[in-house]
């Protein structure tokens, strides 16, 4: 591999004249610049990204701390954080949290220490010490998804409160009365207010959501499994279950399925967060959709807006509901064969 003196030796210029050039300093003659970059070119050379980050305190990396890169939802939340991140001349270090906020800030930790340029997170908790302490600091640090309530950290997410009360209106309309939510972690902004728009939802329409219809999720499918069974084995089961997410809903299929019994003839089932499977169950799951290319797309630009020096802001946008068959829907009509033309001739 060419080093800088092998580049200076090739456009005959010193170390000094090729490093002036590498920096675009402006005090190099034409001339000069173009052995240089000919020689550049010619051998192959490739600056040492740590090397000019210490010139310079930029490293062009922003890191990504996701809560759980098994979870479809961010594992297209990254591709888009990454795609976008490209396309403004930035790459992306990732760090799986994996729902554990030990491990959450064991990612943080270490990408500070790398001198990323900027961070973003979707934290697993809200009351990260390490996070805090961060954003004291004025680390660029944009919240995605999820936020810790109190910091002065812009938030880019979805509200999914309208989708909610959609869904359940939606319950409403088909019969449904006995509805229970697997809810998601409580120390989670998303955790926490998708299970009270759900209770705010039942409200409105009057009906109950008695303590036993409420289980307790951590975002993973073994806890969407584990919840379901002891909805399923209550004397009066419920006749919709509503995953906060869309892996405790793929647990909850496990465990209605297990008993032998069939969504929804015996028993309904909605998510929150669509992902591309639920087209392909048997039957396709009512789910809520959020945008999540544009989250992924509008954090990495607030992120960076605020690394160079413009004011970011927070962004929400609206999630939606996505009518499908596993809340006993209608199946759609097939469409009537045309008439059989008959000649005249």
């Amino acid at each position: 591999m060419a080093s800088i003196k092998d580049v200076a030796a090739e456009a005959g210029v010193s170390v000094a004249t090729v490093s002036r050039v590498l920096n675009e300093h402006p005090s190099v003659s034409a001339d000069a610049r173009t052995r240089v970059l000919a020689a550049v070119e010619a051998l192959g050379y490739r600056p040492n990204a740590v090397a000019r980050s210490l010139r310079t305190d930029q490293t062009h990396t922003l890191g990504l701390v996701i809560s759980d890169v098994l979870n479809p939802y961010f594992t297209e939340l990254a591709r888009s954080v990454e795609e976008e991140a490209r396309a403004l001349g930035y790459s992306v270090i990732i760090g799986n949290a994996d729902e554990r906020p030990d491990l959450q800030d064991h990612h943080v930790r270490t990408l500070l220490d790398r001198r990323i340029d900027g961070l973003l997170v979707s934290p697993t908790d809200g009351g990260s010490p390490l996070m805090l302490d961060a954003a004291r600091a004025g680390t660029p640090m944009v919240f995605v998804d999820r936020w810790i309530p109190g910091v002065d950290v812009p938030v880019v997410r979805a509200d999914g409160r309208e989708a909610v009360r959609d869904l359940v209106a939606h319950l409403h309309r088909l019969g449904h009365r006995r509805l229970a939510i697997i809810a998601g972690p409580a120390a989670t902004t998303t955790g926490s207010e998708r299970v009270e728009a759900f209770r705010e939802a039942m409200a409105e329409y009057g009906i109950p959501l008695p303590d036993a219809y409420t289980g307790q999720g951590d975002f993973q499918a073994e806890s969407g499994r584990r919840v379901t069974e002891g909805f399923l084995d209550l004397p009066e089961p419920p006749e919709v279950v509503f995953a906060a997410d869309n892996l405790m809903a793929l647990g909850a299929l496990d465990a209605i399925r297990a008993r032998g019994l069939r969504v929804p003839d015996d028993i309904a089932l909605a998510a929150f967060d669509d992902i591309p499977w639920f087209v392909h169950t048997d039957p396709p799951i009512t789910a809520i959709a959020q945008p999540t290319g544009e989250l992924g797309r509008a954090a990495v630009r607030a992120l960076v807006d605020r690394i160079e020096g413009r004011p970011p802001a927070s962004v929400t946008f609206a999630a939606r509901l996505v009518v499908r068959r596993s809340c006993g829907e209608p199946a759609p009509q097939e469409p009537s064969p045309s008439p059989v033309q008959r000649s005249t001739s």
